[in-house]
């Protein structure tokens, strides 16, 4: 199915496969960017030398796991019995390290090690594809080409600092890359030299790598001792509307609407809270403060966040959130963590990788229940069978609100997948 998307991104960008002049004449443009950069010119051959897009990429922009699955399969296969497991390892092992972290920048070693399992499994899945290839892919065709032109200028000037090497340079398809998933952008600005040896090395040095994971959370706006958040339960007939990062309240409120924790004890004192009902009305809801707003800024999706959340309340004691479990629908989602190679892609940088943009066409939009049109959408096209795949293609249009798109209706029932 995979390669099927990708052929057919090709088909919709205007011929069989992507000519050596259009991926040639694109190259000039960015060598451009580069060198106006500060880049060497042999640094940017280097790195180019013989390139081919990769369009299988472009089927992955609205493909995020945290994003396209429901929100219970999602956090229950993530936050799995191994990534507690070995996550608790990880706290012993690295102890004296993460106790350094947390007097330098205020994050607790559970939040700073969750991070680090969400991403990339503890360093075991930094991912596979060629970084290079994959961000000027995305700077000559889709949208948000003007971002990644950018991402994609940081990581030569990395490399040509020598701070980065270029060989072997892999990681997600959309230029995540190191233990825990820094956008090369990210990765300049507040990347960490924790172990002293004079380079910022977040791919093979994990103090660097958690040391600069605590420095993005405190630069995102993390508040020692507060706690991200918990979980909650709402009346059936909730307005559903009230839901939203967007939406604080005091406790107190949220308490009159009905609101409450599990067991009898009453909401813990605290800052304005959102409640987030990631899977609608009758699924998780949890009440959440600042810190969350941290862990969001890691990538932008509230099911994202809840991960992070959730496997440092884990790493902590906590049991399980009786609501995660993986639905009979979804039940492959067990075996997600175990195949999924990437990381979350748009990690460490504010990316419209589908986030907004895809709650903005696939749902949110009914008061009483922010999921409804999401759900009612899924089953549309199982009625009819077909699978709907928007593409942005032309590597001229820099601006992310002005793609040119193509809606391929793929003749092939979702049933039969």
């Amino acid at each position: 199915m995979r390669a099927l998307v990708a052929g057919l991104v090709l088909l919709a960008a205007g011929a069989g496969t992507v000519s050596a002049g259009d991926i040639d004449g694109c190259l000039a443009s960015l060598r451009e960017d580069a060198l106006g950069a500060g880049v060497r010119p042999a640094t940017f051959r280097r790195l180019t030398r013989g390139l081919q897009a990769d369009m299988e990429v472009l089927a992955r922009l609205d493909a995020q796991p945290e994003l396209a699955r429901p929100v219970q399969d999602y956090l229950a296969a993530v936050v799995s019995e191994e990534r507690v497991a070995s996550g608790r390892r990880m706290l012993a092992r690295w102890r004296r390290t993460l106790a350094t972290i947390d007097e330098r920048f205020g994050v607790d070693a559970e939040t700073v090690v969750a991070v680090w399992g969400v991403e990339s499994f503890y360093g075991r899945r930094q991912g596979k594809r060629p970084l290079v290839r994959s961000l000027v892919t995305l700077s000559c065709y889709g949208r948000r080409q003007a971002f990644f032109r950018g991402e994609l200028v940081a990581l030569m000037r990395l490399v040509d600092g020598g701070e980065v090497a270029s060989r072997g340079l892999r990681g997600s398809w959309a230029g995540a890359f190191g233990q825990t998933q820094f956008m090369p952008s990210t990765y300049q600005r507040l990347a960490v030299d924790l172990d002293g040896d004079g380079r910022r090395d977040l791919v093979h040095s994990v103090p660097d790598a958690l040391a600069s994971t605590a420095n993005f959370l405190a630069r995102s706006g993390w508040r020692r001792g507060e706690t991200w958040g918990y979980e909650v339960s709402v009346p059936a007939d909730f307005d559903g509307s009230l839901a939203g990062r967007g939406s604080r309240r005091a406790l107190e409120e949220w308490a009159g609407l009905g609101v409450r924790p599990p067991g009898p004890r009453p909401l813990l004192a605290a800052p304005p809270a959102a409640l987030l009902l990631p899977g609608g009305l009758g699924g998780p809801a949890f009440l959440v403060f600042p810190n969350f707003d941290a862990l969001f800024a890691y990538n932008n999706a509230d099911s994202y966040g809840l991960a992070i959340a959730l496997l440092a309340d884990r790493l902590r004691g906590a049991s399980a959130p009786a609501t995660l479990t993986v639905s009979k629908a979804g039940s492959s989602g067990a075996q997600f963590a175990d195949r999924h190679e990437e990381a979350p892609a748009c990690s460490a940088a504010r990316v419209l990788c589908g986030g907004p943009a895809l709650d903005r066409r696939r749902g949110g939009t009914d008061r009483r229940d922010p999921g409804v049109r999401r759900r009612a959408g899924r089953a549309g096209n199982r009625r009819t069978g077909f699978l709907e795949v928007e593409v942005g293609v032309g590597f001229g249009l820099t601006s992310a609100s002005d793609p040119l798109t193509f809606k391929l209706i793929l003749s092939r029932s979702l049933n039969a997948r």
